[in-house]
């Protein structure tokens, strides 16, 4: 049962301000109170992470770890994925990039490159890792980019951990939904 108890402080012009104030002693009802709020606040803060994961694919891909797999010459070495659940949750759902247009001389026009970070911090230069790039596949041929054209790109992920000629995350049927 609360208690309660009744201050008396002294206001502003010297007059004296009840402050009334509540004291909770714990009871079963409480407790129970205090985890029904943290399993709902649980079960919020995973749902939130899963709808972030496909607002913003980066974050999720950042999860990804990486193991250097030998190559068949034996002195070089590849990156090969090791996809976790919650990447492969999103394999075949919409999902959304916002990054950085690479430059790329390929035979396909409807391909581009895409980075989490500009250019100089890139992938490629050494910076990052390959968690922070993408394959964009776009239905037709996409307009032209800048260099480091920041865009907004939402498409159907595919994973791979098998061909070494494409990246590890690949979006397809692609489109623009910001462009700044």
């Amino acid at each position: 049962m609360p208690s309660q108890l009744i201050r008396k402080i002294t206001g502003r012009f010297g007059k004296e301000l009840p402050i009334s104030c509540t004291i909770l002693t714990p009871s079963r009802y409480s407790l129970r109170f205090i985890l029904v709020l943290l399993s709902c606040f649980s079960i919020h803060l995973v749902l939130y992470s899963q709808s972030r994961d496909n607002r913003n694919g980066w974050y999720a891909f950042a999860s990804v770890e990486f193991q250097q797999t030998p190559m068949e010459d034996g002195t070089n070495y590849l990156l090969v994925p090791q996809f976790n659940d919650r990447v492969t949750a999103l394999e075949g759902q919409k999902v959304q990039l916002r990054g950085y247009v690479l430059p790329f001389d390929h035979d396909d026009n409807s391909l581009i490159i895409l980075s989490r970070y500009p250019y100089n911090n890139c992938f490629f230069c050494g910076a990052a890792g390959p968690e922070s790039v993408a394959e964009i596949h776009f239905p037709n041929t996409p307009p032209e980019f800048k260099l480091d054209e920041r865009v907004t790109i939402v498409g159907y992920l595919r994973l791979n951990d098998r061909d070494p000629n494409q990246m590890n995350f690949i979006l397809e049927a692609c489109q623009i939904v910001e462009n700044n």
